[in-house]
């Protein structure tokens, strides 16, 4: 009979199994556990800070302020650099899921060009985590809202509403004021990148570079909350930032605009200041460009028709333009030679209509030549040497005084230095003399060029500026300012530094404005035709200066010689006489001579002289 069942199990066997099994389960549930709680306590306790500050990075975001910039107005306060709001939009890219295609997608929307992408990639390189990088700037209302529509299809792009420059006057200032551009990687290697973080403007050339420290400011920022979308909540903290400085210049807009109908099509220069504080009233070159083209990237296609033109508009001739001054320096010159006793105001030089030096057949020809066949009188005494722009008395007197004391005499007037202007870009002309020679030609100086020096030819330059700081000394005998465009940077006053005195003896400043009256109010002077209807007298003195070389027999004939290779007109003057408050310099490039400039100055002079005292 088979044994039951039961009597074949194990009992005991299935236990010790069954417990063994329950064992690694309290064991393995326990270890697991044990790993939960390590992990919660991890988190929680261990971990804490670094994940609550990735929470805050996601909610918490730091945002920067640029400072609103400084503005620029003119001595009557009106506007000339203004900041207009203007539309950004920029990309965070740690919001997006895919940078590379959202960029891309802007790219379409936006129709971004090579170079703004460019410059969003050199800003994406400096950029802080969570930092909104500007892609497109200067918005207009068609343009935002291809973007705005499906903002809430685009995480990572944002829209801010920022202050950009706006010159309202355009052309007419351009070289005064300068321009702002986009912050470039060079402009950072200048400057501070967190004083700029968040900026994307930064002055370039004029006013605004020069005074960029004080018209930039100081960023500011904000802490916000922030949802899952980048909208926000709330702002936590906030320092505000410090605006730039207002910039109050002595230049007078009426003025300006004056001077530029003036002058008109004439390529050239106009340089007005105040002689009893060297403040610049107008300062003009022309051709000009319009400033607000390169706030926001001006095109390659405008910038190549800039800079390729003949007309170099971007040149600033009031300061960059280096011309042969020609008989405008006549004055100075006087002034040295009195100084120095090589002559009297009575002092009388036989005038044929030309000058040979001893042993030379060369004859260096009178402008009179041309005109009259012979010289201005048989003897020319210095007041009509300065009245007809007699070429004869200066090669004379130029022979005896020689180069080197020629240079001596009319160094304290500013030639052949910069002025110290308060602008960019400025040159200092060549004062020539025989160690200028041989430093920078190895070349001895020879007596025939000291000839060509005594009525501002040869080798001697000089920028409208540096002629209209001279003309400053003259007004104010001796007596000068340093040129200053500005007048007031706030509170301050920037403007009114005195530059070392030119002796001048009252007998010989009298002499020698005597003949410069005589220039615009005789009937022989070389400026007579401006003075028609003329209320006040105005010391002046005219100047022609060749730009091309002609031969010893040969005539100069306007009508036979390429317009760009006329000879430039310039004038210099100061006006009321006795009590001055303006000087003038103008230059006429290729306008065939002095009579295409000192109408330009008749009319400069009338509008201000016309201004009310106290203004």
């Amino acid at each position: 009979m088979a044994r039951p069942l039961d009597s074949l199990r194990d009992t005991r066997r299935e236990w010790m199994i069954n417990r063994s099994r329950l064992v690694a389960a309290l064991l393995g549930i326990s270890l697991l556990l044990a790993i939960l709680v390590y992990r919660y306590y991890s988190l929680q306790i261990v971990q804490h800070d670094d994940f609550l500050t990735q929470s805050d990075r996601n909610r918490i975001r730091m945002e920067v302020i640029p400072p609103t910039r400084g503005q620029i107005v003119d001595r009557k306060g009106r506007l000339l650099a203004a900041n207009k709001p203007t539309f950004v939009i920029g990309v965070v890219r740690e919001r997006s899921e895919d940078p590379t295609v959202l960029i891309q997608t802007l790219a379409e929307r936006l129709s971004l060009t090579d170079r703004e992408l460019e410059a969003f990639q050199e800003r994406s390189e400096r950029r802080r985590p969570f930092e909104a990088v500007p892609i497109k700037l200067g918005l207009d209302d068609a343009a935002l809202a291809t973007v705005a529509v499906d903002l809430h299809q685009l995480p990572g792009v944002v829209v801010d509403a920022q202050l950009t420059r706006d010159y309202p006057y355009g052309e007419a200032l351009s070289h005064v004021l300068g321009y702002v551009g986009r912050v470039s990687a060079e402009d950072l290697q200048e400057l501070d990148p967190e004083r700029y973080r968040g900026t994307l403007h930064t002055g370039k050339v004029g006013l605004e570079k020069r005074y960029e420290p004080l018209l930039h400011g100081k960023p500011g920022y904000r802490h916000v909350e922030t949802n899952a979308h980048g909208r926000v909540l709330r702002v936590l903290e906030k320092q505000s930032p410090e605006p730039g400085q207002n910039l109050r210049l002595y230049l007078d807009l009426d003025l300006q605009r004056e001077a530029v109908a003036a002058l008109g099509d004439q390529r050239g220069a106009v340089v007005a200041l105040d002689p009893a504080t060297g403040g610049v009233l107008a300062m003009v070159s022309n051709p000009s460009y319009d400033s607000n083209l390169f706030v926001e990237g001006i095109s390659y296609a405008d910038y190549a028709e800039l800079r390729g033109s003949l007309d170099t508009p971007l040149l600033n001739r009031a300061v960059q333009g280096q011309y042969p001054p020609g008989s405008t320096i006549k004055p100075l010159i006087s002034l040295g030679a009195l100084a120095r006793g090589f002559i009297t105001p009575d002092t009388a030089v036989p005038d044929p209509g030309w000058f040979q030096l001893p042993g030379d057949d060369r004859r260096y020809r009178d402008w009179t030549l041309r005109v009259r066949g012979a010289g201005h009188a048989e003897t020319v005494d210095l007041r009509l040497a300065i009245a007809e722009s007699c070429d004869t008395y200066y090669y004379d007197l130029a022979h005896r005084m020689g180069i080197d004391t020629m240079a001596e005499a009319l160094e304290p007037f500013g030639l052949g230095q910069r002025t110290g202007i308060d602008t960019t870009g400025e040159q200092s002309g060549i004062l020539p003399s025989s160690r200028w020679k041989r430093a920078a030609l190895g070349e001895p100086w020879y007596p025939g060029e000291t000839i060509s020096a005594g009525i501002g030819q040869g080798y001697m330059l000089a920028t409208p500026l540096q002629l209209a700081q001279a003309a400053m000394v003259l007004a104010n005998k001796g007596e000068s300012f340093v040129p200053s465009v500005v007048h007031r940077v706030g509170d301050l006053t920037v403007g009114g530094l005195q530059r070392p005195a030119v002796p001048v003896a009252d007998a010989d400043w009298q002499a020698v404005v005597a003949g410069m009256v005589d220039v615009v109010h005789s009937a022989s002077g070389t400026a007579a035709a401006i003075s028609k209807d003329i209320g006040y007298q105005i010391a002046g003195k005219t100047g022609t200066s060749q730009v091309v070389s002609i031969a010893q027999d040969a005539i100069y004939d306007e009508d036979a010689i390429s317009e760009r290779n006329r000879n430039h007109g310039l004038f210099i003057a100061f006006a009321p006489v006795e009590s001055p408050r303006i000087v003038v310099a103008v230059i006429a490039e290729n306008g065939g001579g002095s009579s295409a400039a000192s109408p330009v100055a008749r009319r400069v002079l009338d509008a201000w002289l016309a201004e009310p005292t106290d203004v």
